[in-house]
């Protein structure tokens, strides 16, 4: 096979990956007075570079230094990288760390002892075009021949673009039609962040074990022998060492005792700003003029002197790091040391409040740097991600939430204001204060001023619009009670107008076109809708509980102007357009958020927030399910608001009734009334779901029900433009060897499928897991088809969940379902059926990498078929799920 360029040459043409190459340094000379400093640079806090591994490496060579420091999770991470060299495709390994535990370190060391047997990179931006991610590291596998393939250990940080990565490298391998047995590469993701832990994964902490104090006890006098009384200042080195000793890094910031006595000056002034910085986010620094300029009005005629010279007593907390020959950046030595110097100057009376004020005054009046910029959006915006339901500390900022409980909450808005009025386009800062102001101080004109004045600044983005309707329903949440219904309607047709707005600019929010950071282009925002029912459930609530009337007027039971003489208040009439329309507007954002829930979850691994399908099912139950509305006037019409009583008036309804776990008796109703539906209107549909409810009632393991409509459903194919209608198809009509042969041509009918969920779900959906709703199981019929809830509940009892496909390995689910054949090759998977091959998607496509004949079992997603739990198919024996 002809070679391609070299190594080299392929390296030097990456902009996205940093990658360190075999022979790194080997046969190359230095200064003595570099190899010192970046050391010493090193030991101080500064993070490691290549060549601190060099330097050790050499050392323990030559005799005169030990090795380099591992931390204990060193042999579990080497130990998995190996063993996933075993395996194709791509695979990730996860270190979580806690800021300044070495988690960095020991990530770039596991890269650097595995550089000669694998090709060892950095991804240096984890924001840039993933596409483009994907190229390089495909273009890195392959560099020098075709026949020179070799596995990338890629460190990236973070964990957000390790899906969409996965997926473009997969679709880049295929598209060059690249063929190999080994793994194209291995993703190393550091995070830093607590987390639930897998027990594949690693965790450092502030703590060490046993046999790190000796390494680290055994390294601290072979640096006091080197480098005598520097090691004072190794506060990187020494934080670890002393087993982050909070009384070592009291003693090294002391210096920071004596400022109730001289006062706020640029020393001490400088460090603080740092100090803010690295405590609140982490990797922030400042470049080196920007230091310097907090002097400018100091020292007139030493200009010359440097940046280390000025600090004087602080200068040992700060160092300084020059990446790539660009600007120099300054930093605290350590986040502890940060930590500890931010509490001491704010016990000497300069707040944290009063430090960011003096930040911004000082450093962000002029042209501001764009990594200064985004280290204070992320200092006083940045919240926590939620759980579960939202509280107060998930609400704002860790530096917001510290003045709040420090200081008072007057600090935390003037230092909003001050944000917001000096970033004058920045829509964060607005939106941060507009949040405060209504949640914590419930100032709502405040709020809405600024919400108003967040959306103006960037008009369509909907997330920002969010925040008005927010405001306006806390308001309306608040209210004093008892509140008059027209104040209580003026405040909710405010709130509605701007969720109504929210959905309008969600609607025109598609995929990664939205000029917006990455994580929010990845989803659709359903948080208008959401909004628009809480809204609605809070006018219920508060109209109903008031006078009894009022659930007759908002469920259109009877009309506003009819019931004016039981409500006393003629007024109200002008608020008819909105309450005329709240009923139907109410059911079609349930219908949506229904589906919305019941097709897809944010990813394989979580789930939604249990509170969004409670609180809109309350609000259903409210508006419709609760009466019988007497503006159904046509024919079947009672049918159907019958229907709406059990939330079974839409195919998803019916879909969703396990979810709700509906009794035997409501699913033996809902079947009989979509029977009769067939008579009167829509037959095709009605078919379709009477079908499907029938389905549900047999996997509730009711006796035989007969399912009048499934003979003609199947002759007839009287299909709607709907992808339900076309999923139900499929499912009846794929063979399972003990039946007649498929009269349908199933790739035209899968790829049709796909067309209509693009159609109808793509944009909504996104990146969001889509859920197989439907299994093809053992039996006949009905019987065969195996609904989601039922493999879910065996999941639980055995403790296997999804994410990894275990669940199949129960004994229960593996019983109950059907084998498919098939064969893998070019990374498509393709299903045998009656003598045809038809292509499926994989729900793990990480099983896509061998040419092989494999068997897995076959689920339905909205969008079509998938297979689950690819298994290599032998003469003798059958393999591992891979």
């Amino acid at each position: 096979m002809a070679n391609g360029p070299s190594l080299s040459t392929v390296t030097r043409s990456l902009s996205l990956l940093d990658v360190l190459h075999a022979n790194q340094f080997e046969g190359k000379s230095f200064d003595p007075e570099i190899l010192e400093e970046t050391e010493e640079n090193f030991y101080r806090g500064a993070p490691p570079e290549w060549l601190n591994f060099h330097i050790s490496e050499q050392a323990e060579l030559d005799g005169t230094g030990s090795p380099f420091i591992k931390r204990d999770g060193y042999d579990k991470l080497e130990r998995q990288i190996h063993k996933l060299r075993k395996h194709p495709g791509i695979s990730i390994v996860k270190l979580f760390h806690q800021p300044g535990c070495g988690g960095t370190t020991l990530a770039m060391k596991v890269l650097w002892d595995f550089r000669k047997t694998l090709r060892s990179a950095v991804l240096t931006d984890s924001t840039s075009d993933i596409t483009k991610v994907a190229e390089e590291v495909v273009h890195l596998f392959t560099a020098g021949s075709r026949g020179d393939q070799k596995t990338v250990l890629l460190l990236v940080n973070g964990v957000h673009v390790l899906e969409d990565l996965q997926v473009s490298i997969i679709r880049t391998i295929a598209n060059q039609k690249i063929v190999t047995g080994m793994p194209v590469v291995v993703l190393l993701s550091c995070i830093r962040e607590d987390a639930d832990l897998k027990s594949d994964d690693v965790f450092l902490q502030e703590v060490l074990s046993d046999s790190e104090k000796n390494h680290f006890n055994d390294k601290k006098t072979e640096l006091n022998k080197q480098y005598g009384d520097k090691c004072k200042r190794f506060h990187g080195f020494n934080i670890m060492q002393s087993n982050f000793s909070e009384a070592y890094i009291q003693e090294a910031c002391s210096v920071f005792k004596t400022i109730k006595e001289t006062g706020i000056q640029e020393k001490p002034q400088l460090a603080a700003f740092l100090s803010l910085l690295n405590a609140y986010v982490p990797d922030s620094y400042l470049l080196e003029s920007q230091c310097l300029d907090v002097f400018k009005h100091a020292n007139v005629g030493h200009r010359d002197i440097s940046l280390e010279d000025r600090l004087d007593d602080f200068s040992h907390l700060i160092i300084t790091i020059q990446p790539d020959g660009r600007e120099k950046r300054v930093r605290m030595a350590h986040p502890l040391i940060a930590q500890c110097c931010t509490e001491l100057m704010a016990e000497a009376g300069v707040t944290r409040s009063d430090t960011a004020k003096q930040l911004l005054t000082c450093l962000c009046r002029d042209k501001v740097p764009q990594s200064l910029a985004a280290f204070v959006k992320y200092m006083l915006t940045k919240r926590r991600p939620k759980e579960k339901e939202c509280s107060a500390s998930d609400s704002f900022s860790r530096l917001i939430l510290h003045i709040k409980t420090k200081e008072d909450d007057s600090q935390c808005v003037s230092l909003l204001e001050m944000a917001t009025n000096m970033f004058d386009r920045n829509p964060f800062f607005p939106q941060a204060l507009a949040r405060f102001l209504c949640i914590v101080l419930r100032d709502y004109d405040q709020a809405e001023m600024s919400a108003k004045e967040a959306k103006q600044r960037d008009p369509q983005n909907s997330f920002i619009a969010d925040t008005l309707g927010q405001v306006h329903k806390n308001r309306l949440k608040n209210l004093r009670r008892p509140a008059k219904p027209g104040g209580i309607l003026a405040l909710a047709l405010k709130a509605i107008q701007a969720f109504e707005d929210e959905e309008r600019l969600a609607k025109d929010e598609v995929g990664t076109n939205v000029k917006r950071n990455f994580h929010d282009s990845r989803f659709f925002n359903s948080r208008g809708m959401f909004g628009f029912l809480q809204v609605c459930n809070l006018v219920y609530d508060l109209l109903v509980r008031q006078n009894q009337t009022w659930r007759e007027v908002l469920t259109k039971k009877v009309s506003l102007d009819s019931a004016l003489p039981s409500l006393g208040d003629r007024s109200l009439l002008r608020f008819d357009d909105l309450i005329y329309r709240l009923r139907d507007a109410v059911e079609k954002r349930c219908a949506f958020l229904d589906g919305f829930l019941t097709y897809s979850k944010p990813d394989i691994k979580e789930d939604d927030p249990e509170y969004i399908s409670r609180q809109t099912l309350a609000c259903y139950r409210k508006y419709v399910g609760d009466s019988t509305s007497s503006h159904l006037k046509e024919q079947g019409a009672d049918l159907i608001q019958k229907l709406k009583l059990k939330q079974a008036a839409t195919t998803t309804g019916v879909l969703s009734c396990l979810d709700r776990e509906c009794t035997e008796s409501d699913l033996k109703e809902i079947t009989t009334l979509w029977e009769e539906i067939c008579l009167h209107k829509d037959p095709d549909t009605a078919m379709v779901n009477n079908i499907f409810a029938h389905i549900m009632l047999r996997n509730m393991g009711a006796t035989q029900s007969d399912c009048k409509h499934l003979t003609a459903f199947k002759q007839e194919m009287h299909l709607t433009d709907k992808p339900e209608a076309h999923m139900l198809a499929l499912l009846l009509h794929w063979p399972t060897g003990n039946e007649d042969t498929c009269i349908l041509d199933l790739s035209a009918m899968i790829k049709h499928t796909q067309d209509l969920y693009k159609q109808a779900y793509a944009k909504y959906f996104r990146t969001r897991y889509l859920r197989p709703l439907f299994f093809i199981g053992k039996g006949q019929e009905l019987n065969r088809i195996v609904h989601i809830t039922v493999l879910e509940e065996s999941a639980y009892q055995a403790m296997k969940d999804w994410s990894d496909e275990k669940i199949f390995q129960v004994p229960s689910i593996k019983e109950r379902l059907l084998k498919v054949q098939g064969e893998i090759r070019e990374y498509r998977l393709f299903a045998t059926v009656d003598g045809k091959e038809i292509e499926v998607v994989a729900n793990l496509r990480n099983s896509l990498w061998r040419k092989r004949k494999v068997s897995f079992y076959l689920g339905f997603t909205i969008e079509g078929p998938v297979a689950f739990a690819i298994q290599t198919e032998t003469a003798d024996t059958k393999g591992k799920i891979l």
